[in-house]
């Protein structure tokens, strides 16, 4: 029979003055715990596990994996009954707010981070402090896989930038569980086939684009693809980065992002409402993301 447990981040200060969240310390203020089915046995300093998950930062949370209506359309959730018990059972269900890192480039692998709701960024740094964003991560992906099956620290820095719902499971746990169930194997190797295509993709953007203004068209074509917006004659998107994130994902500057837009918007392809932006003009985006 399982027991309760508490799924709260507590923050602890990390590098450059960002917060650094734990999984397993908690604070109790201001949240409302939301009783769940028990999810296993056992025990993390001092909390018992299973049946409390919490409700904070707005989110609906997502009680269990077993009832996830989302899972059938993830790549790595979409498994077999008696392997997403298991899963459940190693699991510790986590929300985090906007802004928590959850693991740090060159730290030895605690485990892999499932994302159920919000969104991450994934960076890299130089030694100058310059950064590059590599990607969003979206729901359903699968955070410090690669370093929690090799052993090898984590190879970037994962930051939400959204409120987040996210299962965490300590490394020896998920190697147990690999061996375990040869079906999770084929899900852990298809995602990180999907992880390496999307960076030749990520760099074949960066490295063969002629300008910052090509690859800010194209990122944004690419937003719009995602979000089903790409249909539409006139996209909407929802802008969740500042100009200084989008510049870290083009490899620019934030003051060439800012002229970017301001010339976009000038000649009427791009405008603002809000933290919306829409695109009026999708042809001549895409001139410009084929630099014509």
């Amino acid at each position: 029979m399982g027991h309760n447990h508490v799924c709260l981040e507590s923050p602890l200060r990390g590098i450059a003055g960002r917060t650094l969240t734990s999984d397993f310390d908690h604070i109790a203020k201001g949240i409302r715990p939301l009783r769940v089915p028990c999810a296993g046995p056992g025990s993390a300093r001092g909390f018992a596990r299973g049946c409390i998950v919490l409700s904070p930062y707005g989110l609906d949370i997502i009680e269990s994996c077993l009832t996830c209506k989302m899972r059938v359309d993830r790549i790595f959730c979409d498994l077999p009954t008696s392997a997403l018990q298991s899963f459940e059972n190693v699991k510790y269900a986590t929300a985090y707010p906007k802004g928590a890192v959850l693991f740090v480039e060159g730290q030895a692998p605690r485990g892999i981070f499932v994302l159920c709701k919000g969104r991450v960024k994934l960076s890299i740094c130089a030694s100058d402090g310059k950064t590059l964003i590599l990607k969003i991560a979206e729901p359903g992906e699968v955070l410090g896989l690669s370093a929690s099956v090799s052993g090898k620290p984590y190879e970037l820095t994962a930051e939400t930038i959204d409120p987040c719902q996210v299962n965490f499971v300590k490394r020896d746990d998920f190697l147990r569980f690999l061996k375990e169930h040869s079906e999770a194997c084929f899900k852990v190797a298809e995602q990180l086939s999907e992880k390496y295509n999307v960076a030749c993709h990520e760099v074949r953007s960066l490295g063969l684009s002629h300008s910052a203004g090509e690859k800010l068209a194209k990122l944004l074509l690419e937003w719009s693809s995602k979000n089903g917006e790409s249909q539409k004659q006139e996209p909407h998107l929802k802008l969740a980065l500042t100009h200084e994130e989008i510049a870290q994902m083009i490899g620019t500057s934030r003051e060439t992002v800012t002229r970017l837009f301001a010339d976009l918007k000038k000649r009427q392809i791009l405008q603002t409402k809000g933290s919306t932006l829409i695109i009026r003009n999708k042809a001549a985006l895409r001139l410009i993301a084929t630099n014509n």
